[in-house]
């Protein structure tokens, strides 16, 4: 099984769209802890709704997002901090349910999840996916600026 990943950190809705079309992915679960932004159309309602136009189901699993205190962290490039905070996160039973929803979601269809930080080393995705993906192949998706 492949899962995708994906950042909008920089990108418009039509390149992130178009992105996600070319790869061919038919879910996007966001592991964000709060699905809002200040990037216009990347809020949870407004996200969903182009997705759906799309023909792109939307998921949000809030239990994999990261706790202000990894978000902070990971804004100033602390990979430690934002490693420990989160490995505690995923150590609780409502994300280690999550997880598992997220695993069978991406295995019903081609799924991306999503997050701000366009490069996955910068982000809790690559944390989640490593934790819990064993055998699973990560593809990272990169929308054109």
């Amino acid at each position: 099984m492949t899962i995708y990943t994906i950042g909008y950190e920089g990108a418009t809705m039509a390149g992130f769209l178009a992105t996600l079309r070319r790869a061919g992915v038919a879910r996007v679960i966001d592991v964000r802890a709060l699905p809002l932004s200040r990037r216009p159309g990347f809020s949870k309602s407004p996200l969903a709704a182009s997705l759906k136009e799309d023909g792109i189901d939307y998921v949000h699993l809030k239990a994999l997002g990261t706790p202000k205190r990894g978000r902070d962290a990971a804004k100033k490039g602390d990979v430690a901090t934002l490693t420990e905070v989160y490995d505690a996160q995923l150590a609780l039973p409502e994300a280690q349910a999550a997880a598992a929803r997220m695993l069978d979601l991406a295995a019903d269809r081609p799924s991306a999840l999503l997050c701000y930080e366009r490069e996955p080393c910068h982000c809790h995705r690559t944390l989640l996916l490593a934790a819990v993906g064993e055998g699973v192949t990560v593809e990272d998706l990169y929308v054109e600026l």
